[in-house]
């Protein structure tokens, strides 16, 4: 599927701790002009507006744990309801599972919002651990880190396979500099024959 500036372009990005999730989702949604959509931004508003929802969340929050797969669905819902999401949307940190990314289809079935691409930024582990330690975040513990490495291997591969046999993966090496990365994913985008 070739994507236009001014189409409709509804993104997931994938990929582990370290690989620029964050800045390539910030880097699509400027060039496509569409909102990014981050699990960690949808947790913060929902626990803002003290509604049902959010006060639920935020008890899970508050101790550390994760938010359960079926009230992530129902927040992510609630935010794909919004009306700037009607050029599109670039989602970042979710889906974290092949069940998420199962239920999310659902979800966008009943939202009648078709997924574009699924962007998966390749990175070999000891960029992703490096890249994490450079971080110097409190929770960047070398043992931590590579507990959440493992982890992502564990999830991420029935993800990729997920995507890719509904022919909606594109994988782009994300070990590069993060403008190349972005030209990339762009040049992809735009034309999914290519290969860089």
């Amino acid at each position: 599927m070739l994507i236009g500036v001014n189409c409709i372009v509804r993104l997931v990005v994938l990929g582990g701790s370290g690989s620029g999730k964050s800045t390539q989702a910030q880097n699509l949604s400027r060039y496509f002009n569409i909102p990014t959509i981050s699990t960690g931004e949808i947790l913060r508003q929902a626990i803002s507006r003290l509604d049902e929802l959010g006060r639920n969340a935020q008890s899970f929050v508050q101790n550390g744990e994760l938010v359960p797969d079926e009230m992530m669905i129902d927040l992510i819902r609630d935010r794909l309801r919004q009306p700037d999401i009607s050029s599109g949307w670039v989602v970042e940190g979710y889906p974290r599972t092949a069940f998420q990314a199962e239920e999310l289809d659902f979800l966008l079935d009943d939202l009648k919002q078709n997924l574009t691409w699924a962007v998966y930024l390749q990175v070999p582990e000891t960029v992703m651990v490096n890249r994490s330690l450079a971080r110097s975040q409190p929770d960047d513990q070398p043992e931590i880190i590579q507990r959440r490495v493992n982890l992502f291997y564990e999830r991420t591969l029935p993800i990729l396979e997920y995507y890719q046999h509904r022919s909606l993966l594109l994988t782009i090496n994300g070990d590069r500099s993060p403008e190349a990365v972005k030209e990339n994913i762009i040049n992809l985008l735009c034309n999914p024959q290519t290969s860089i």
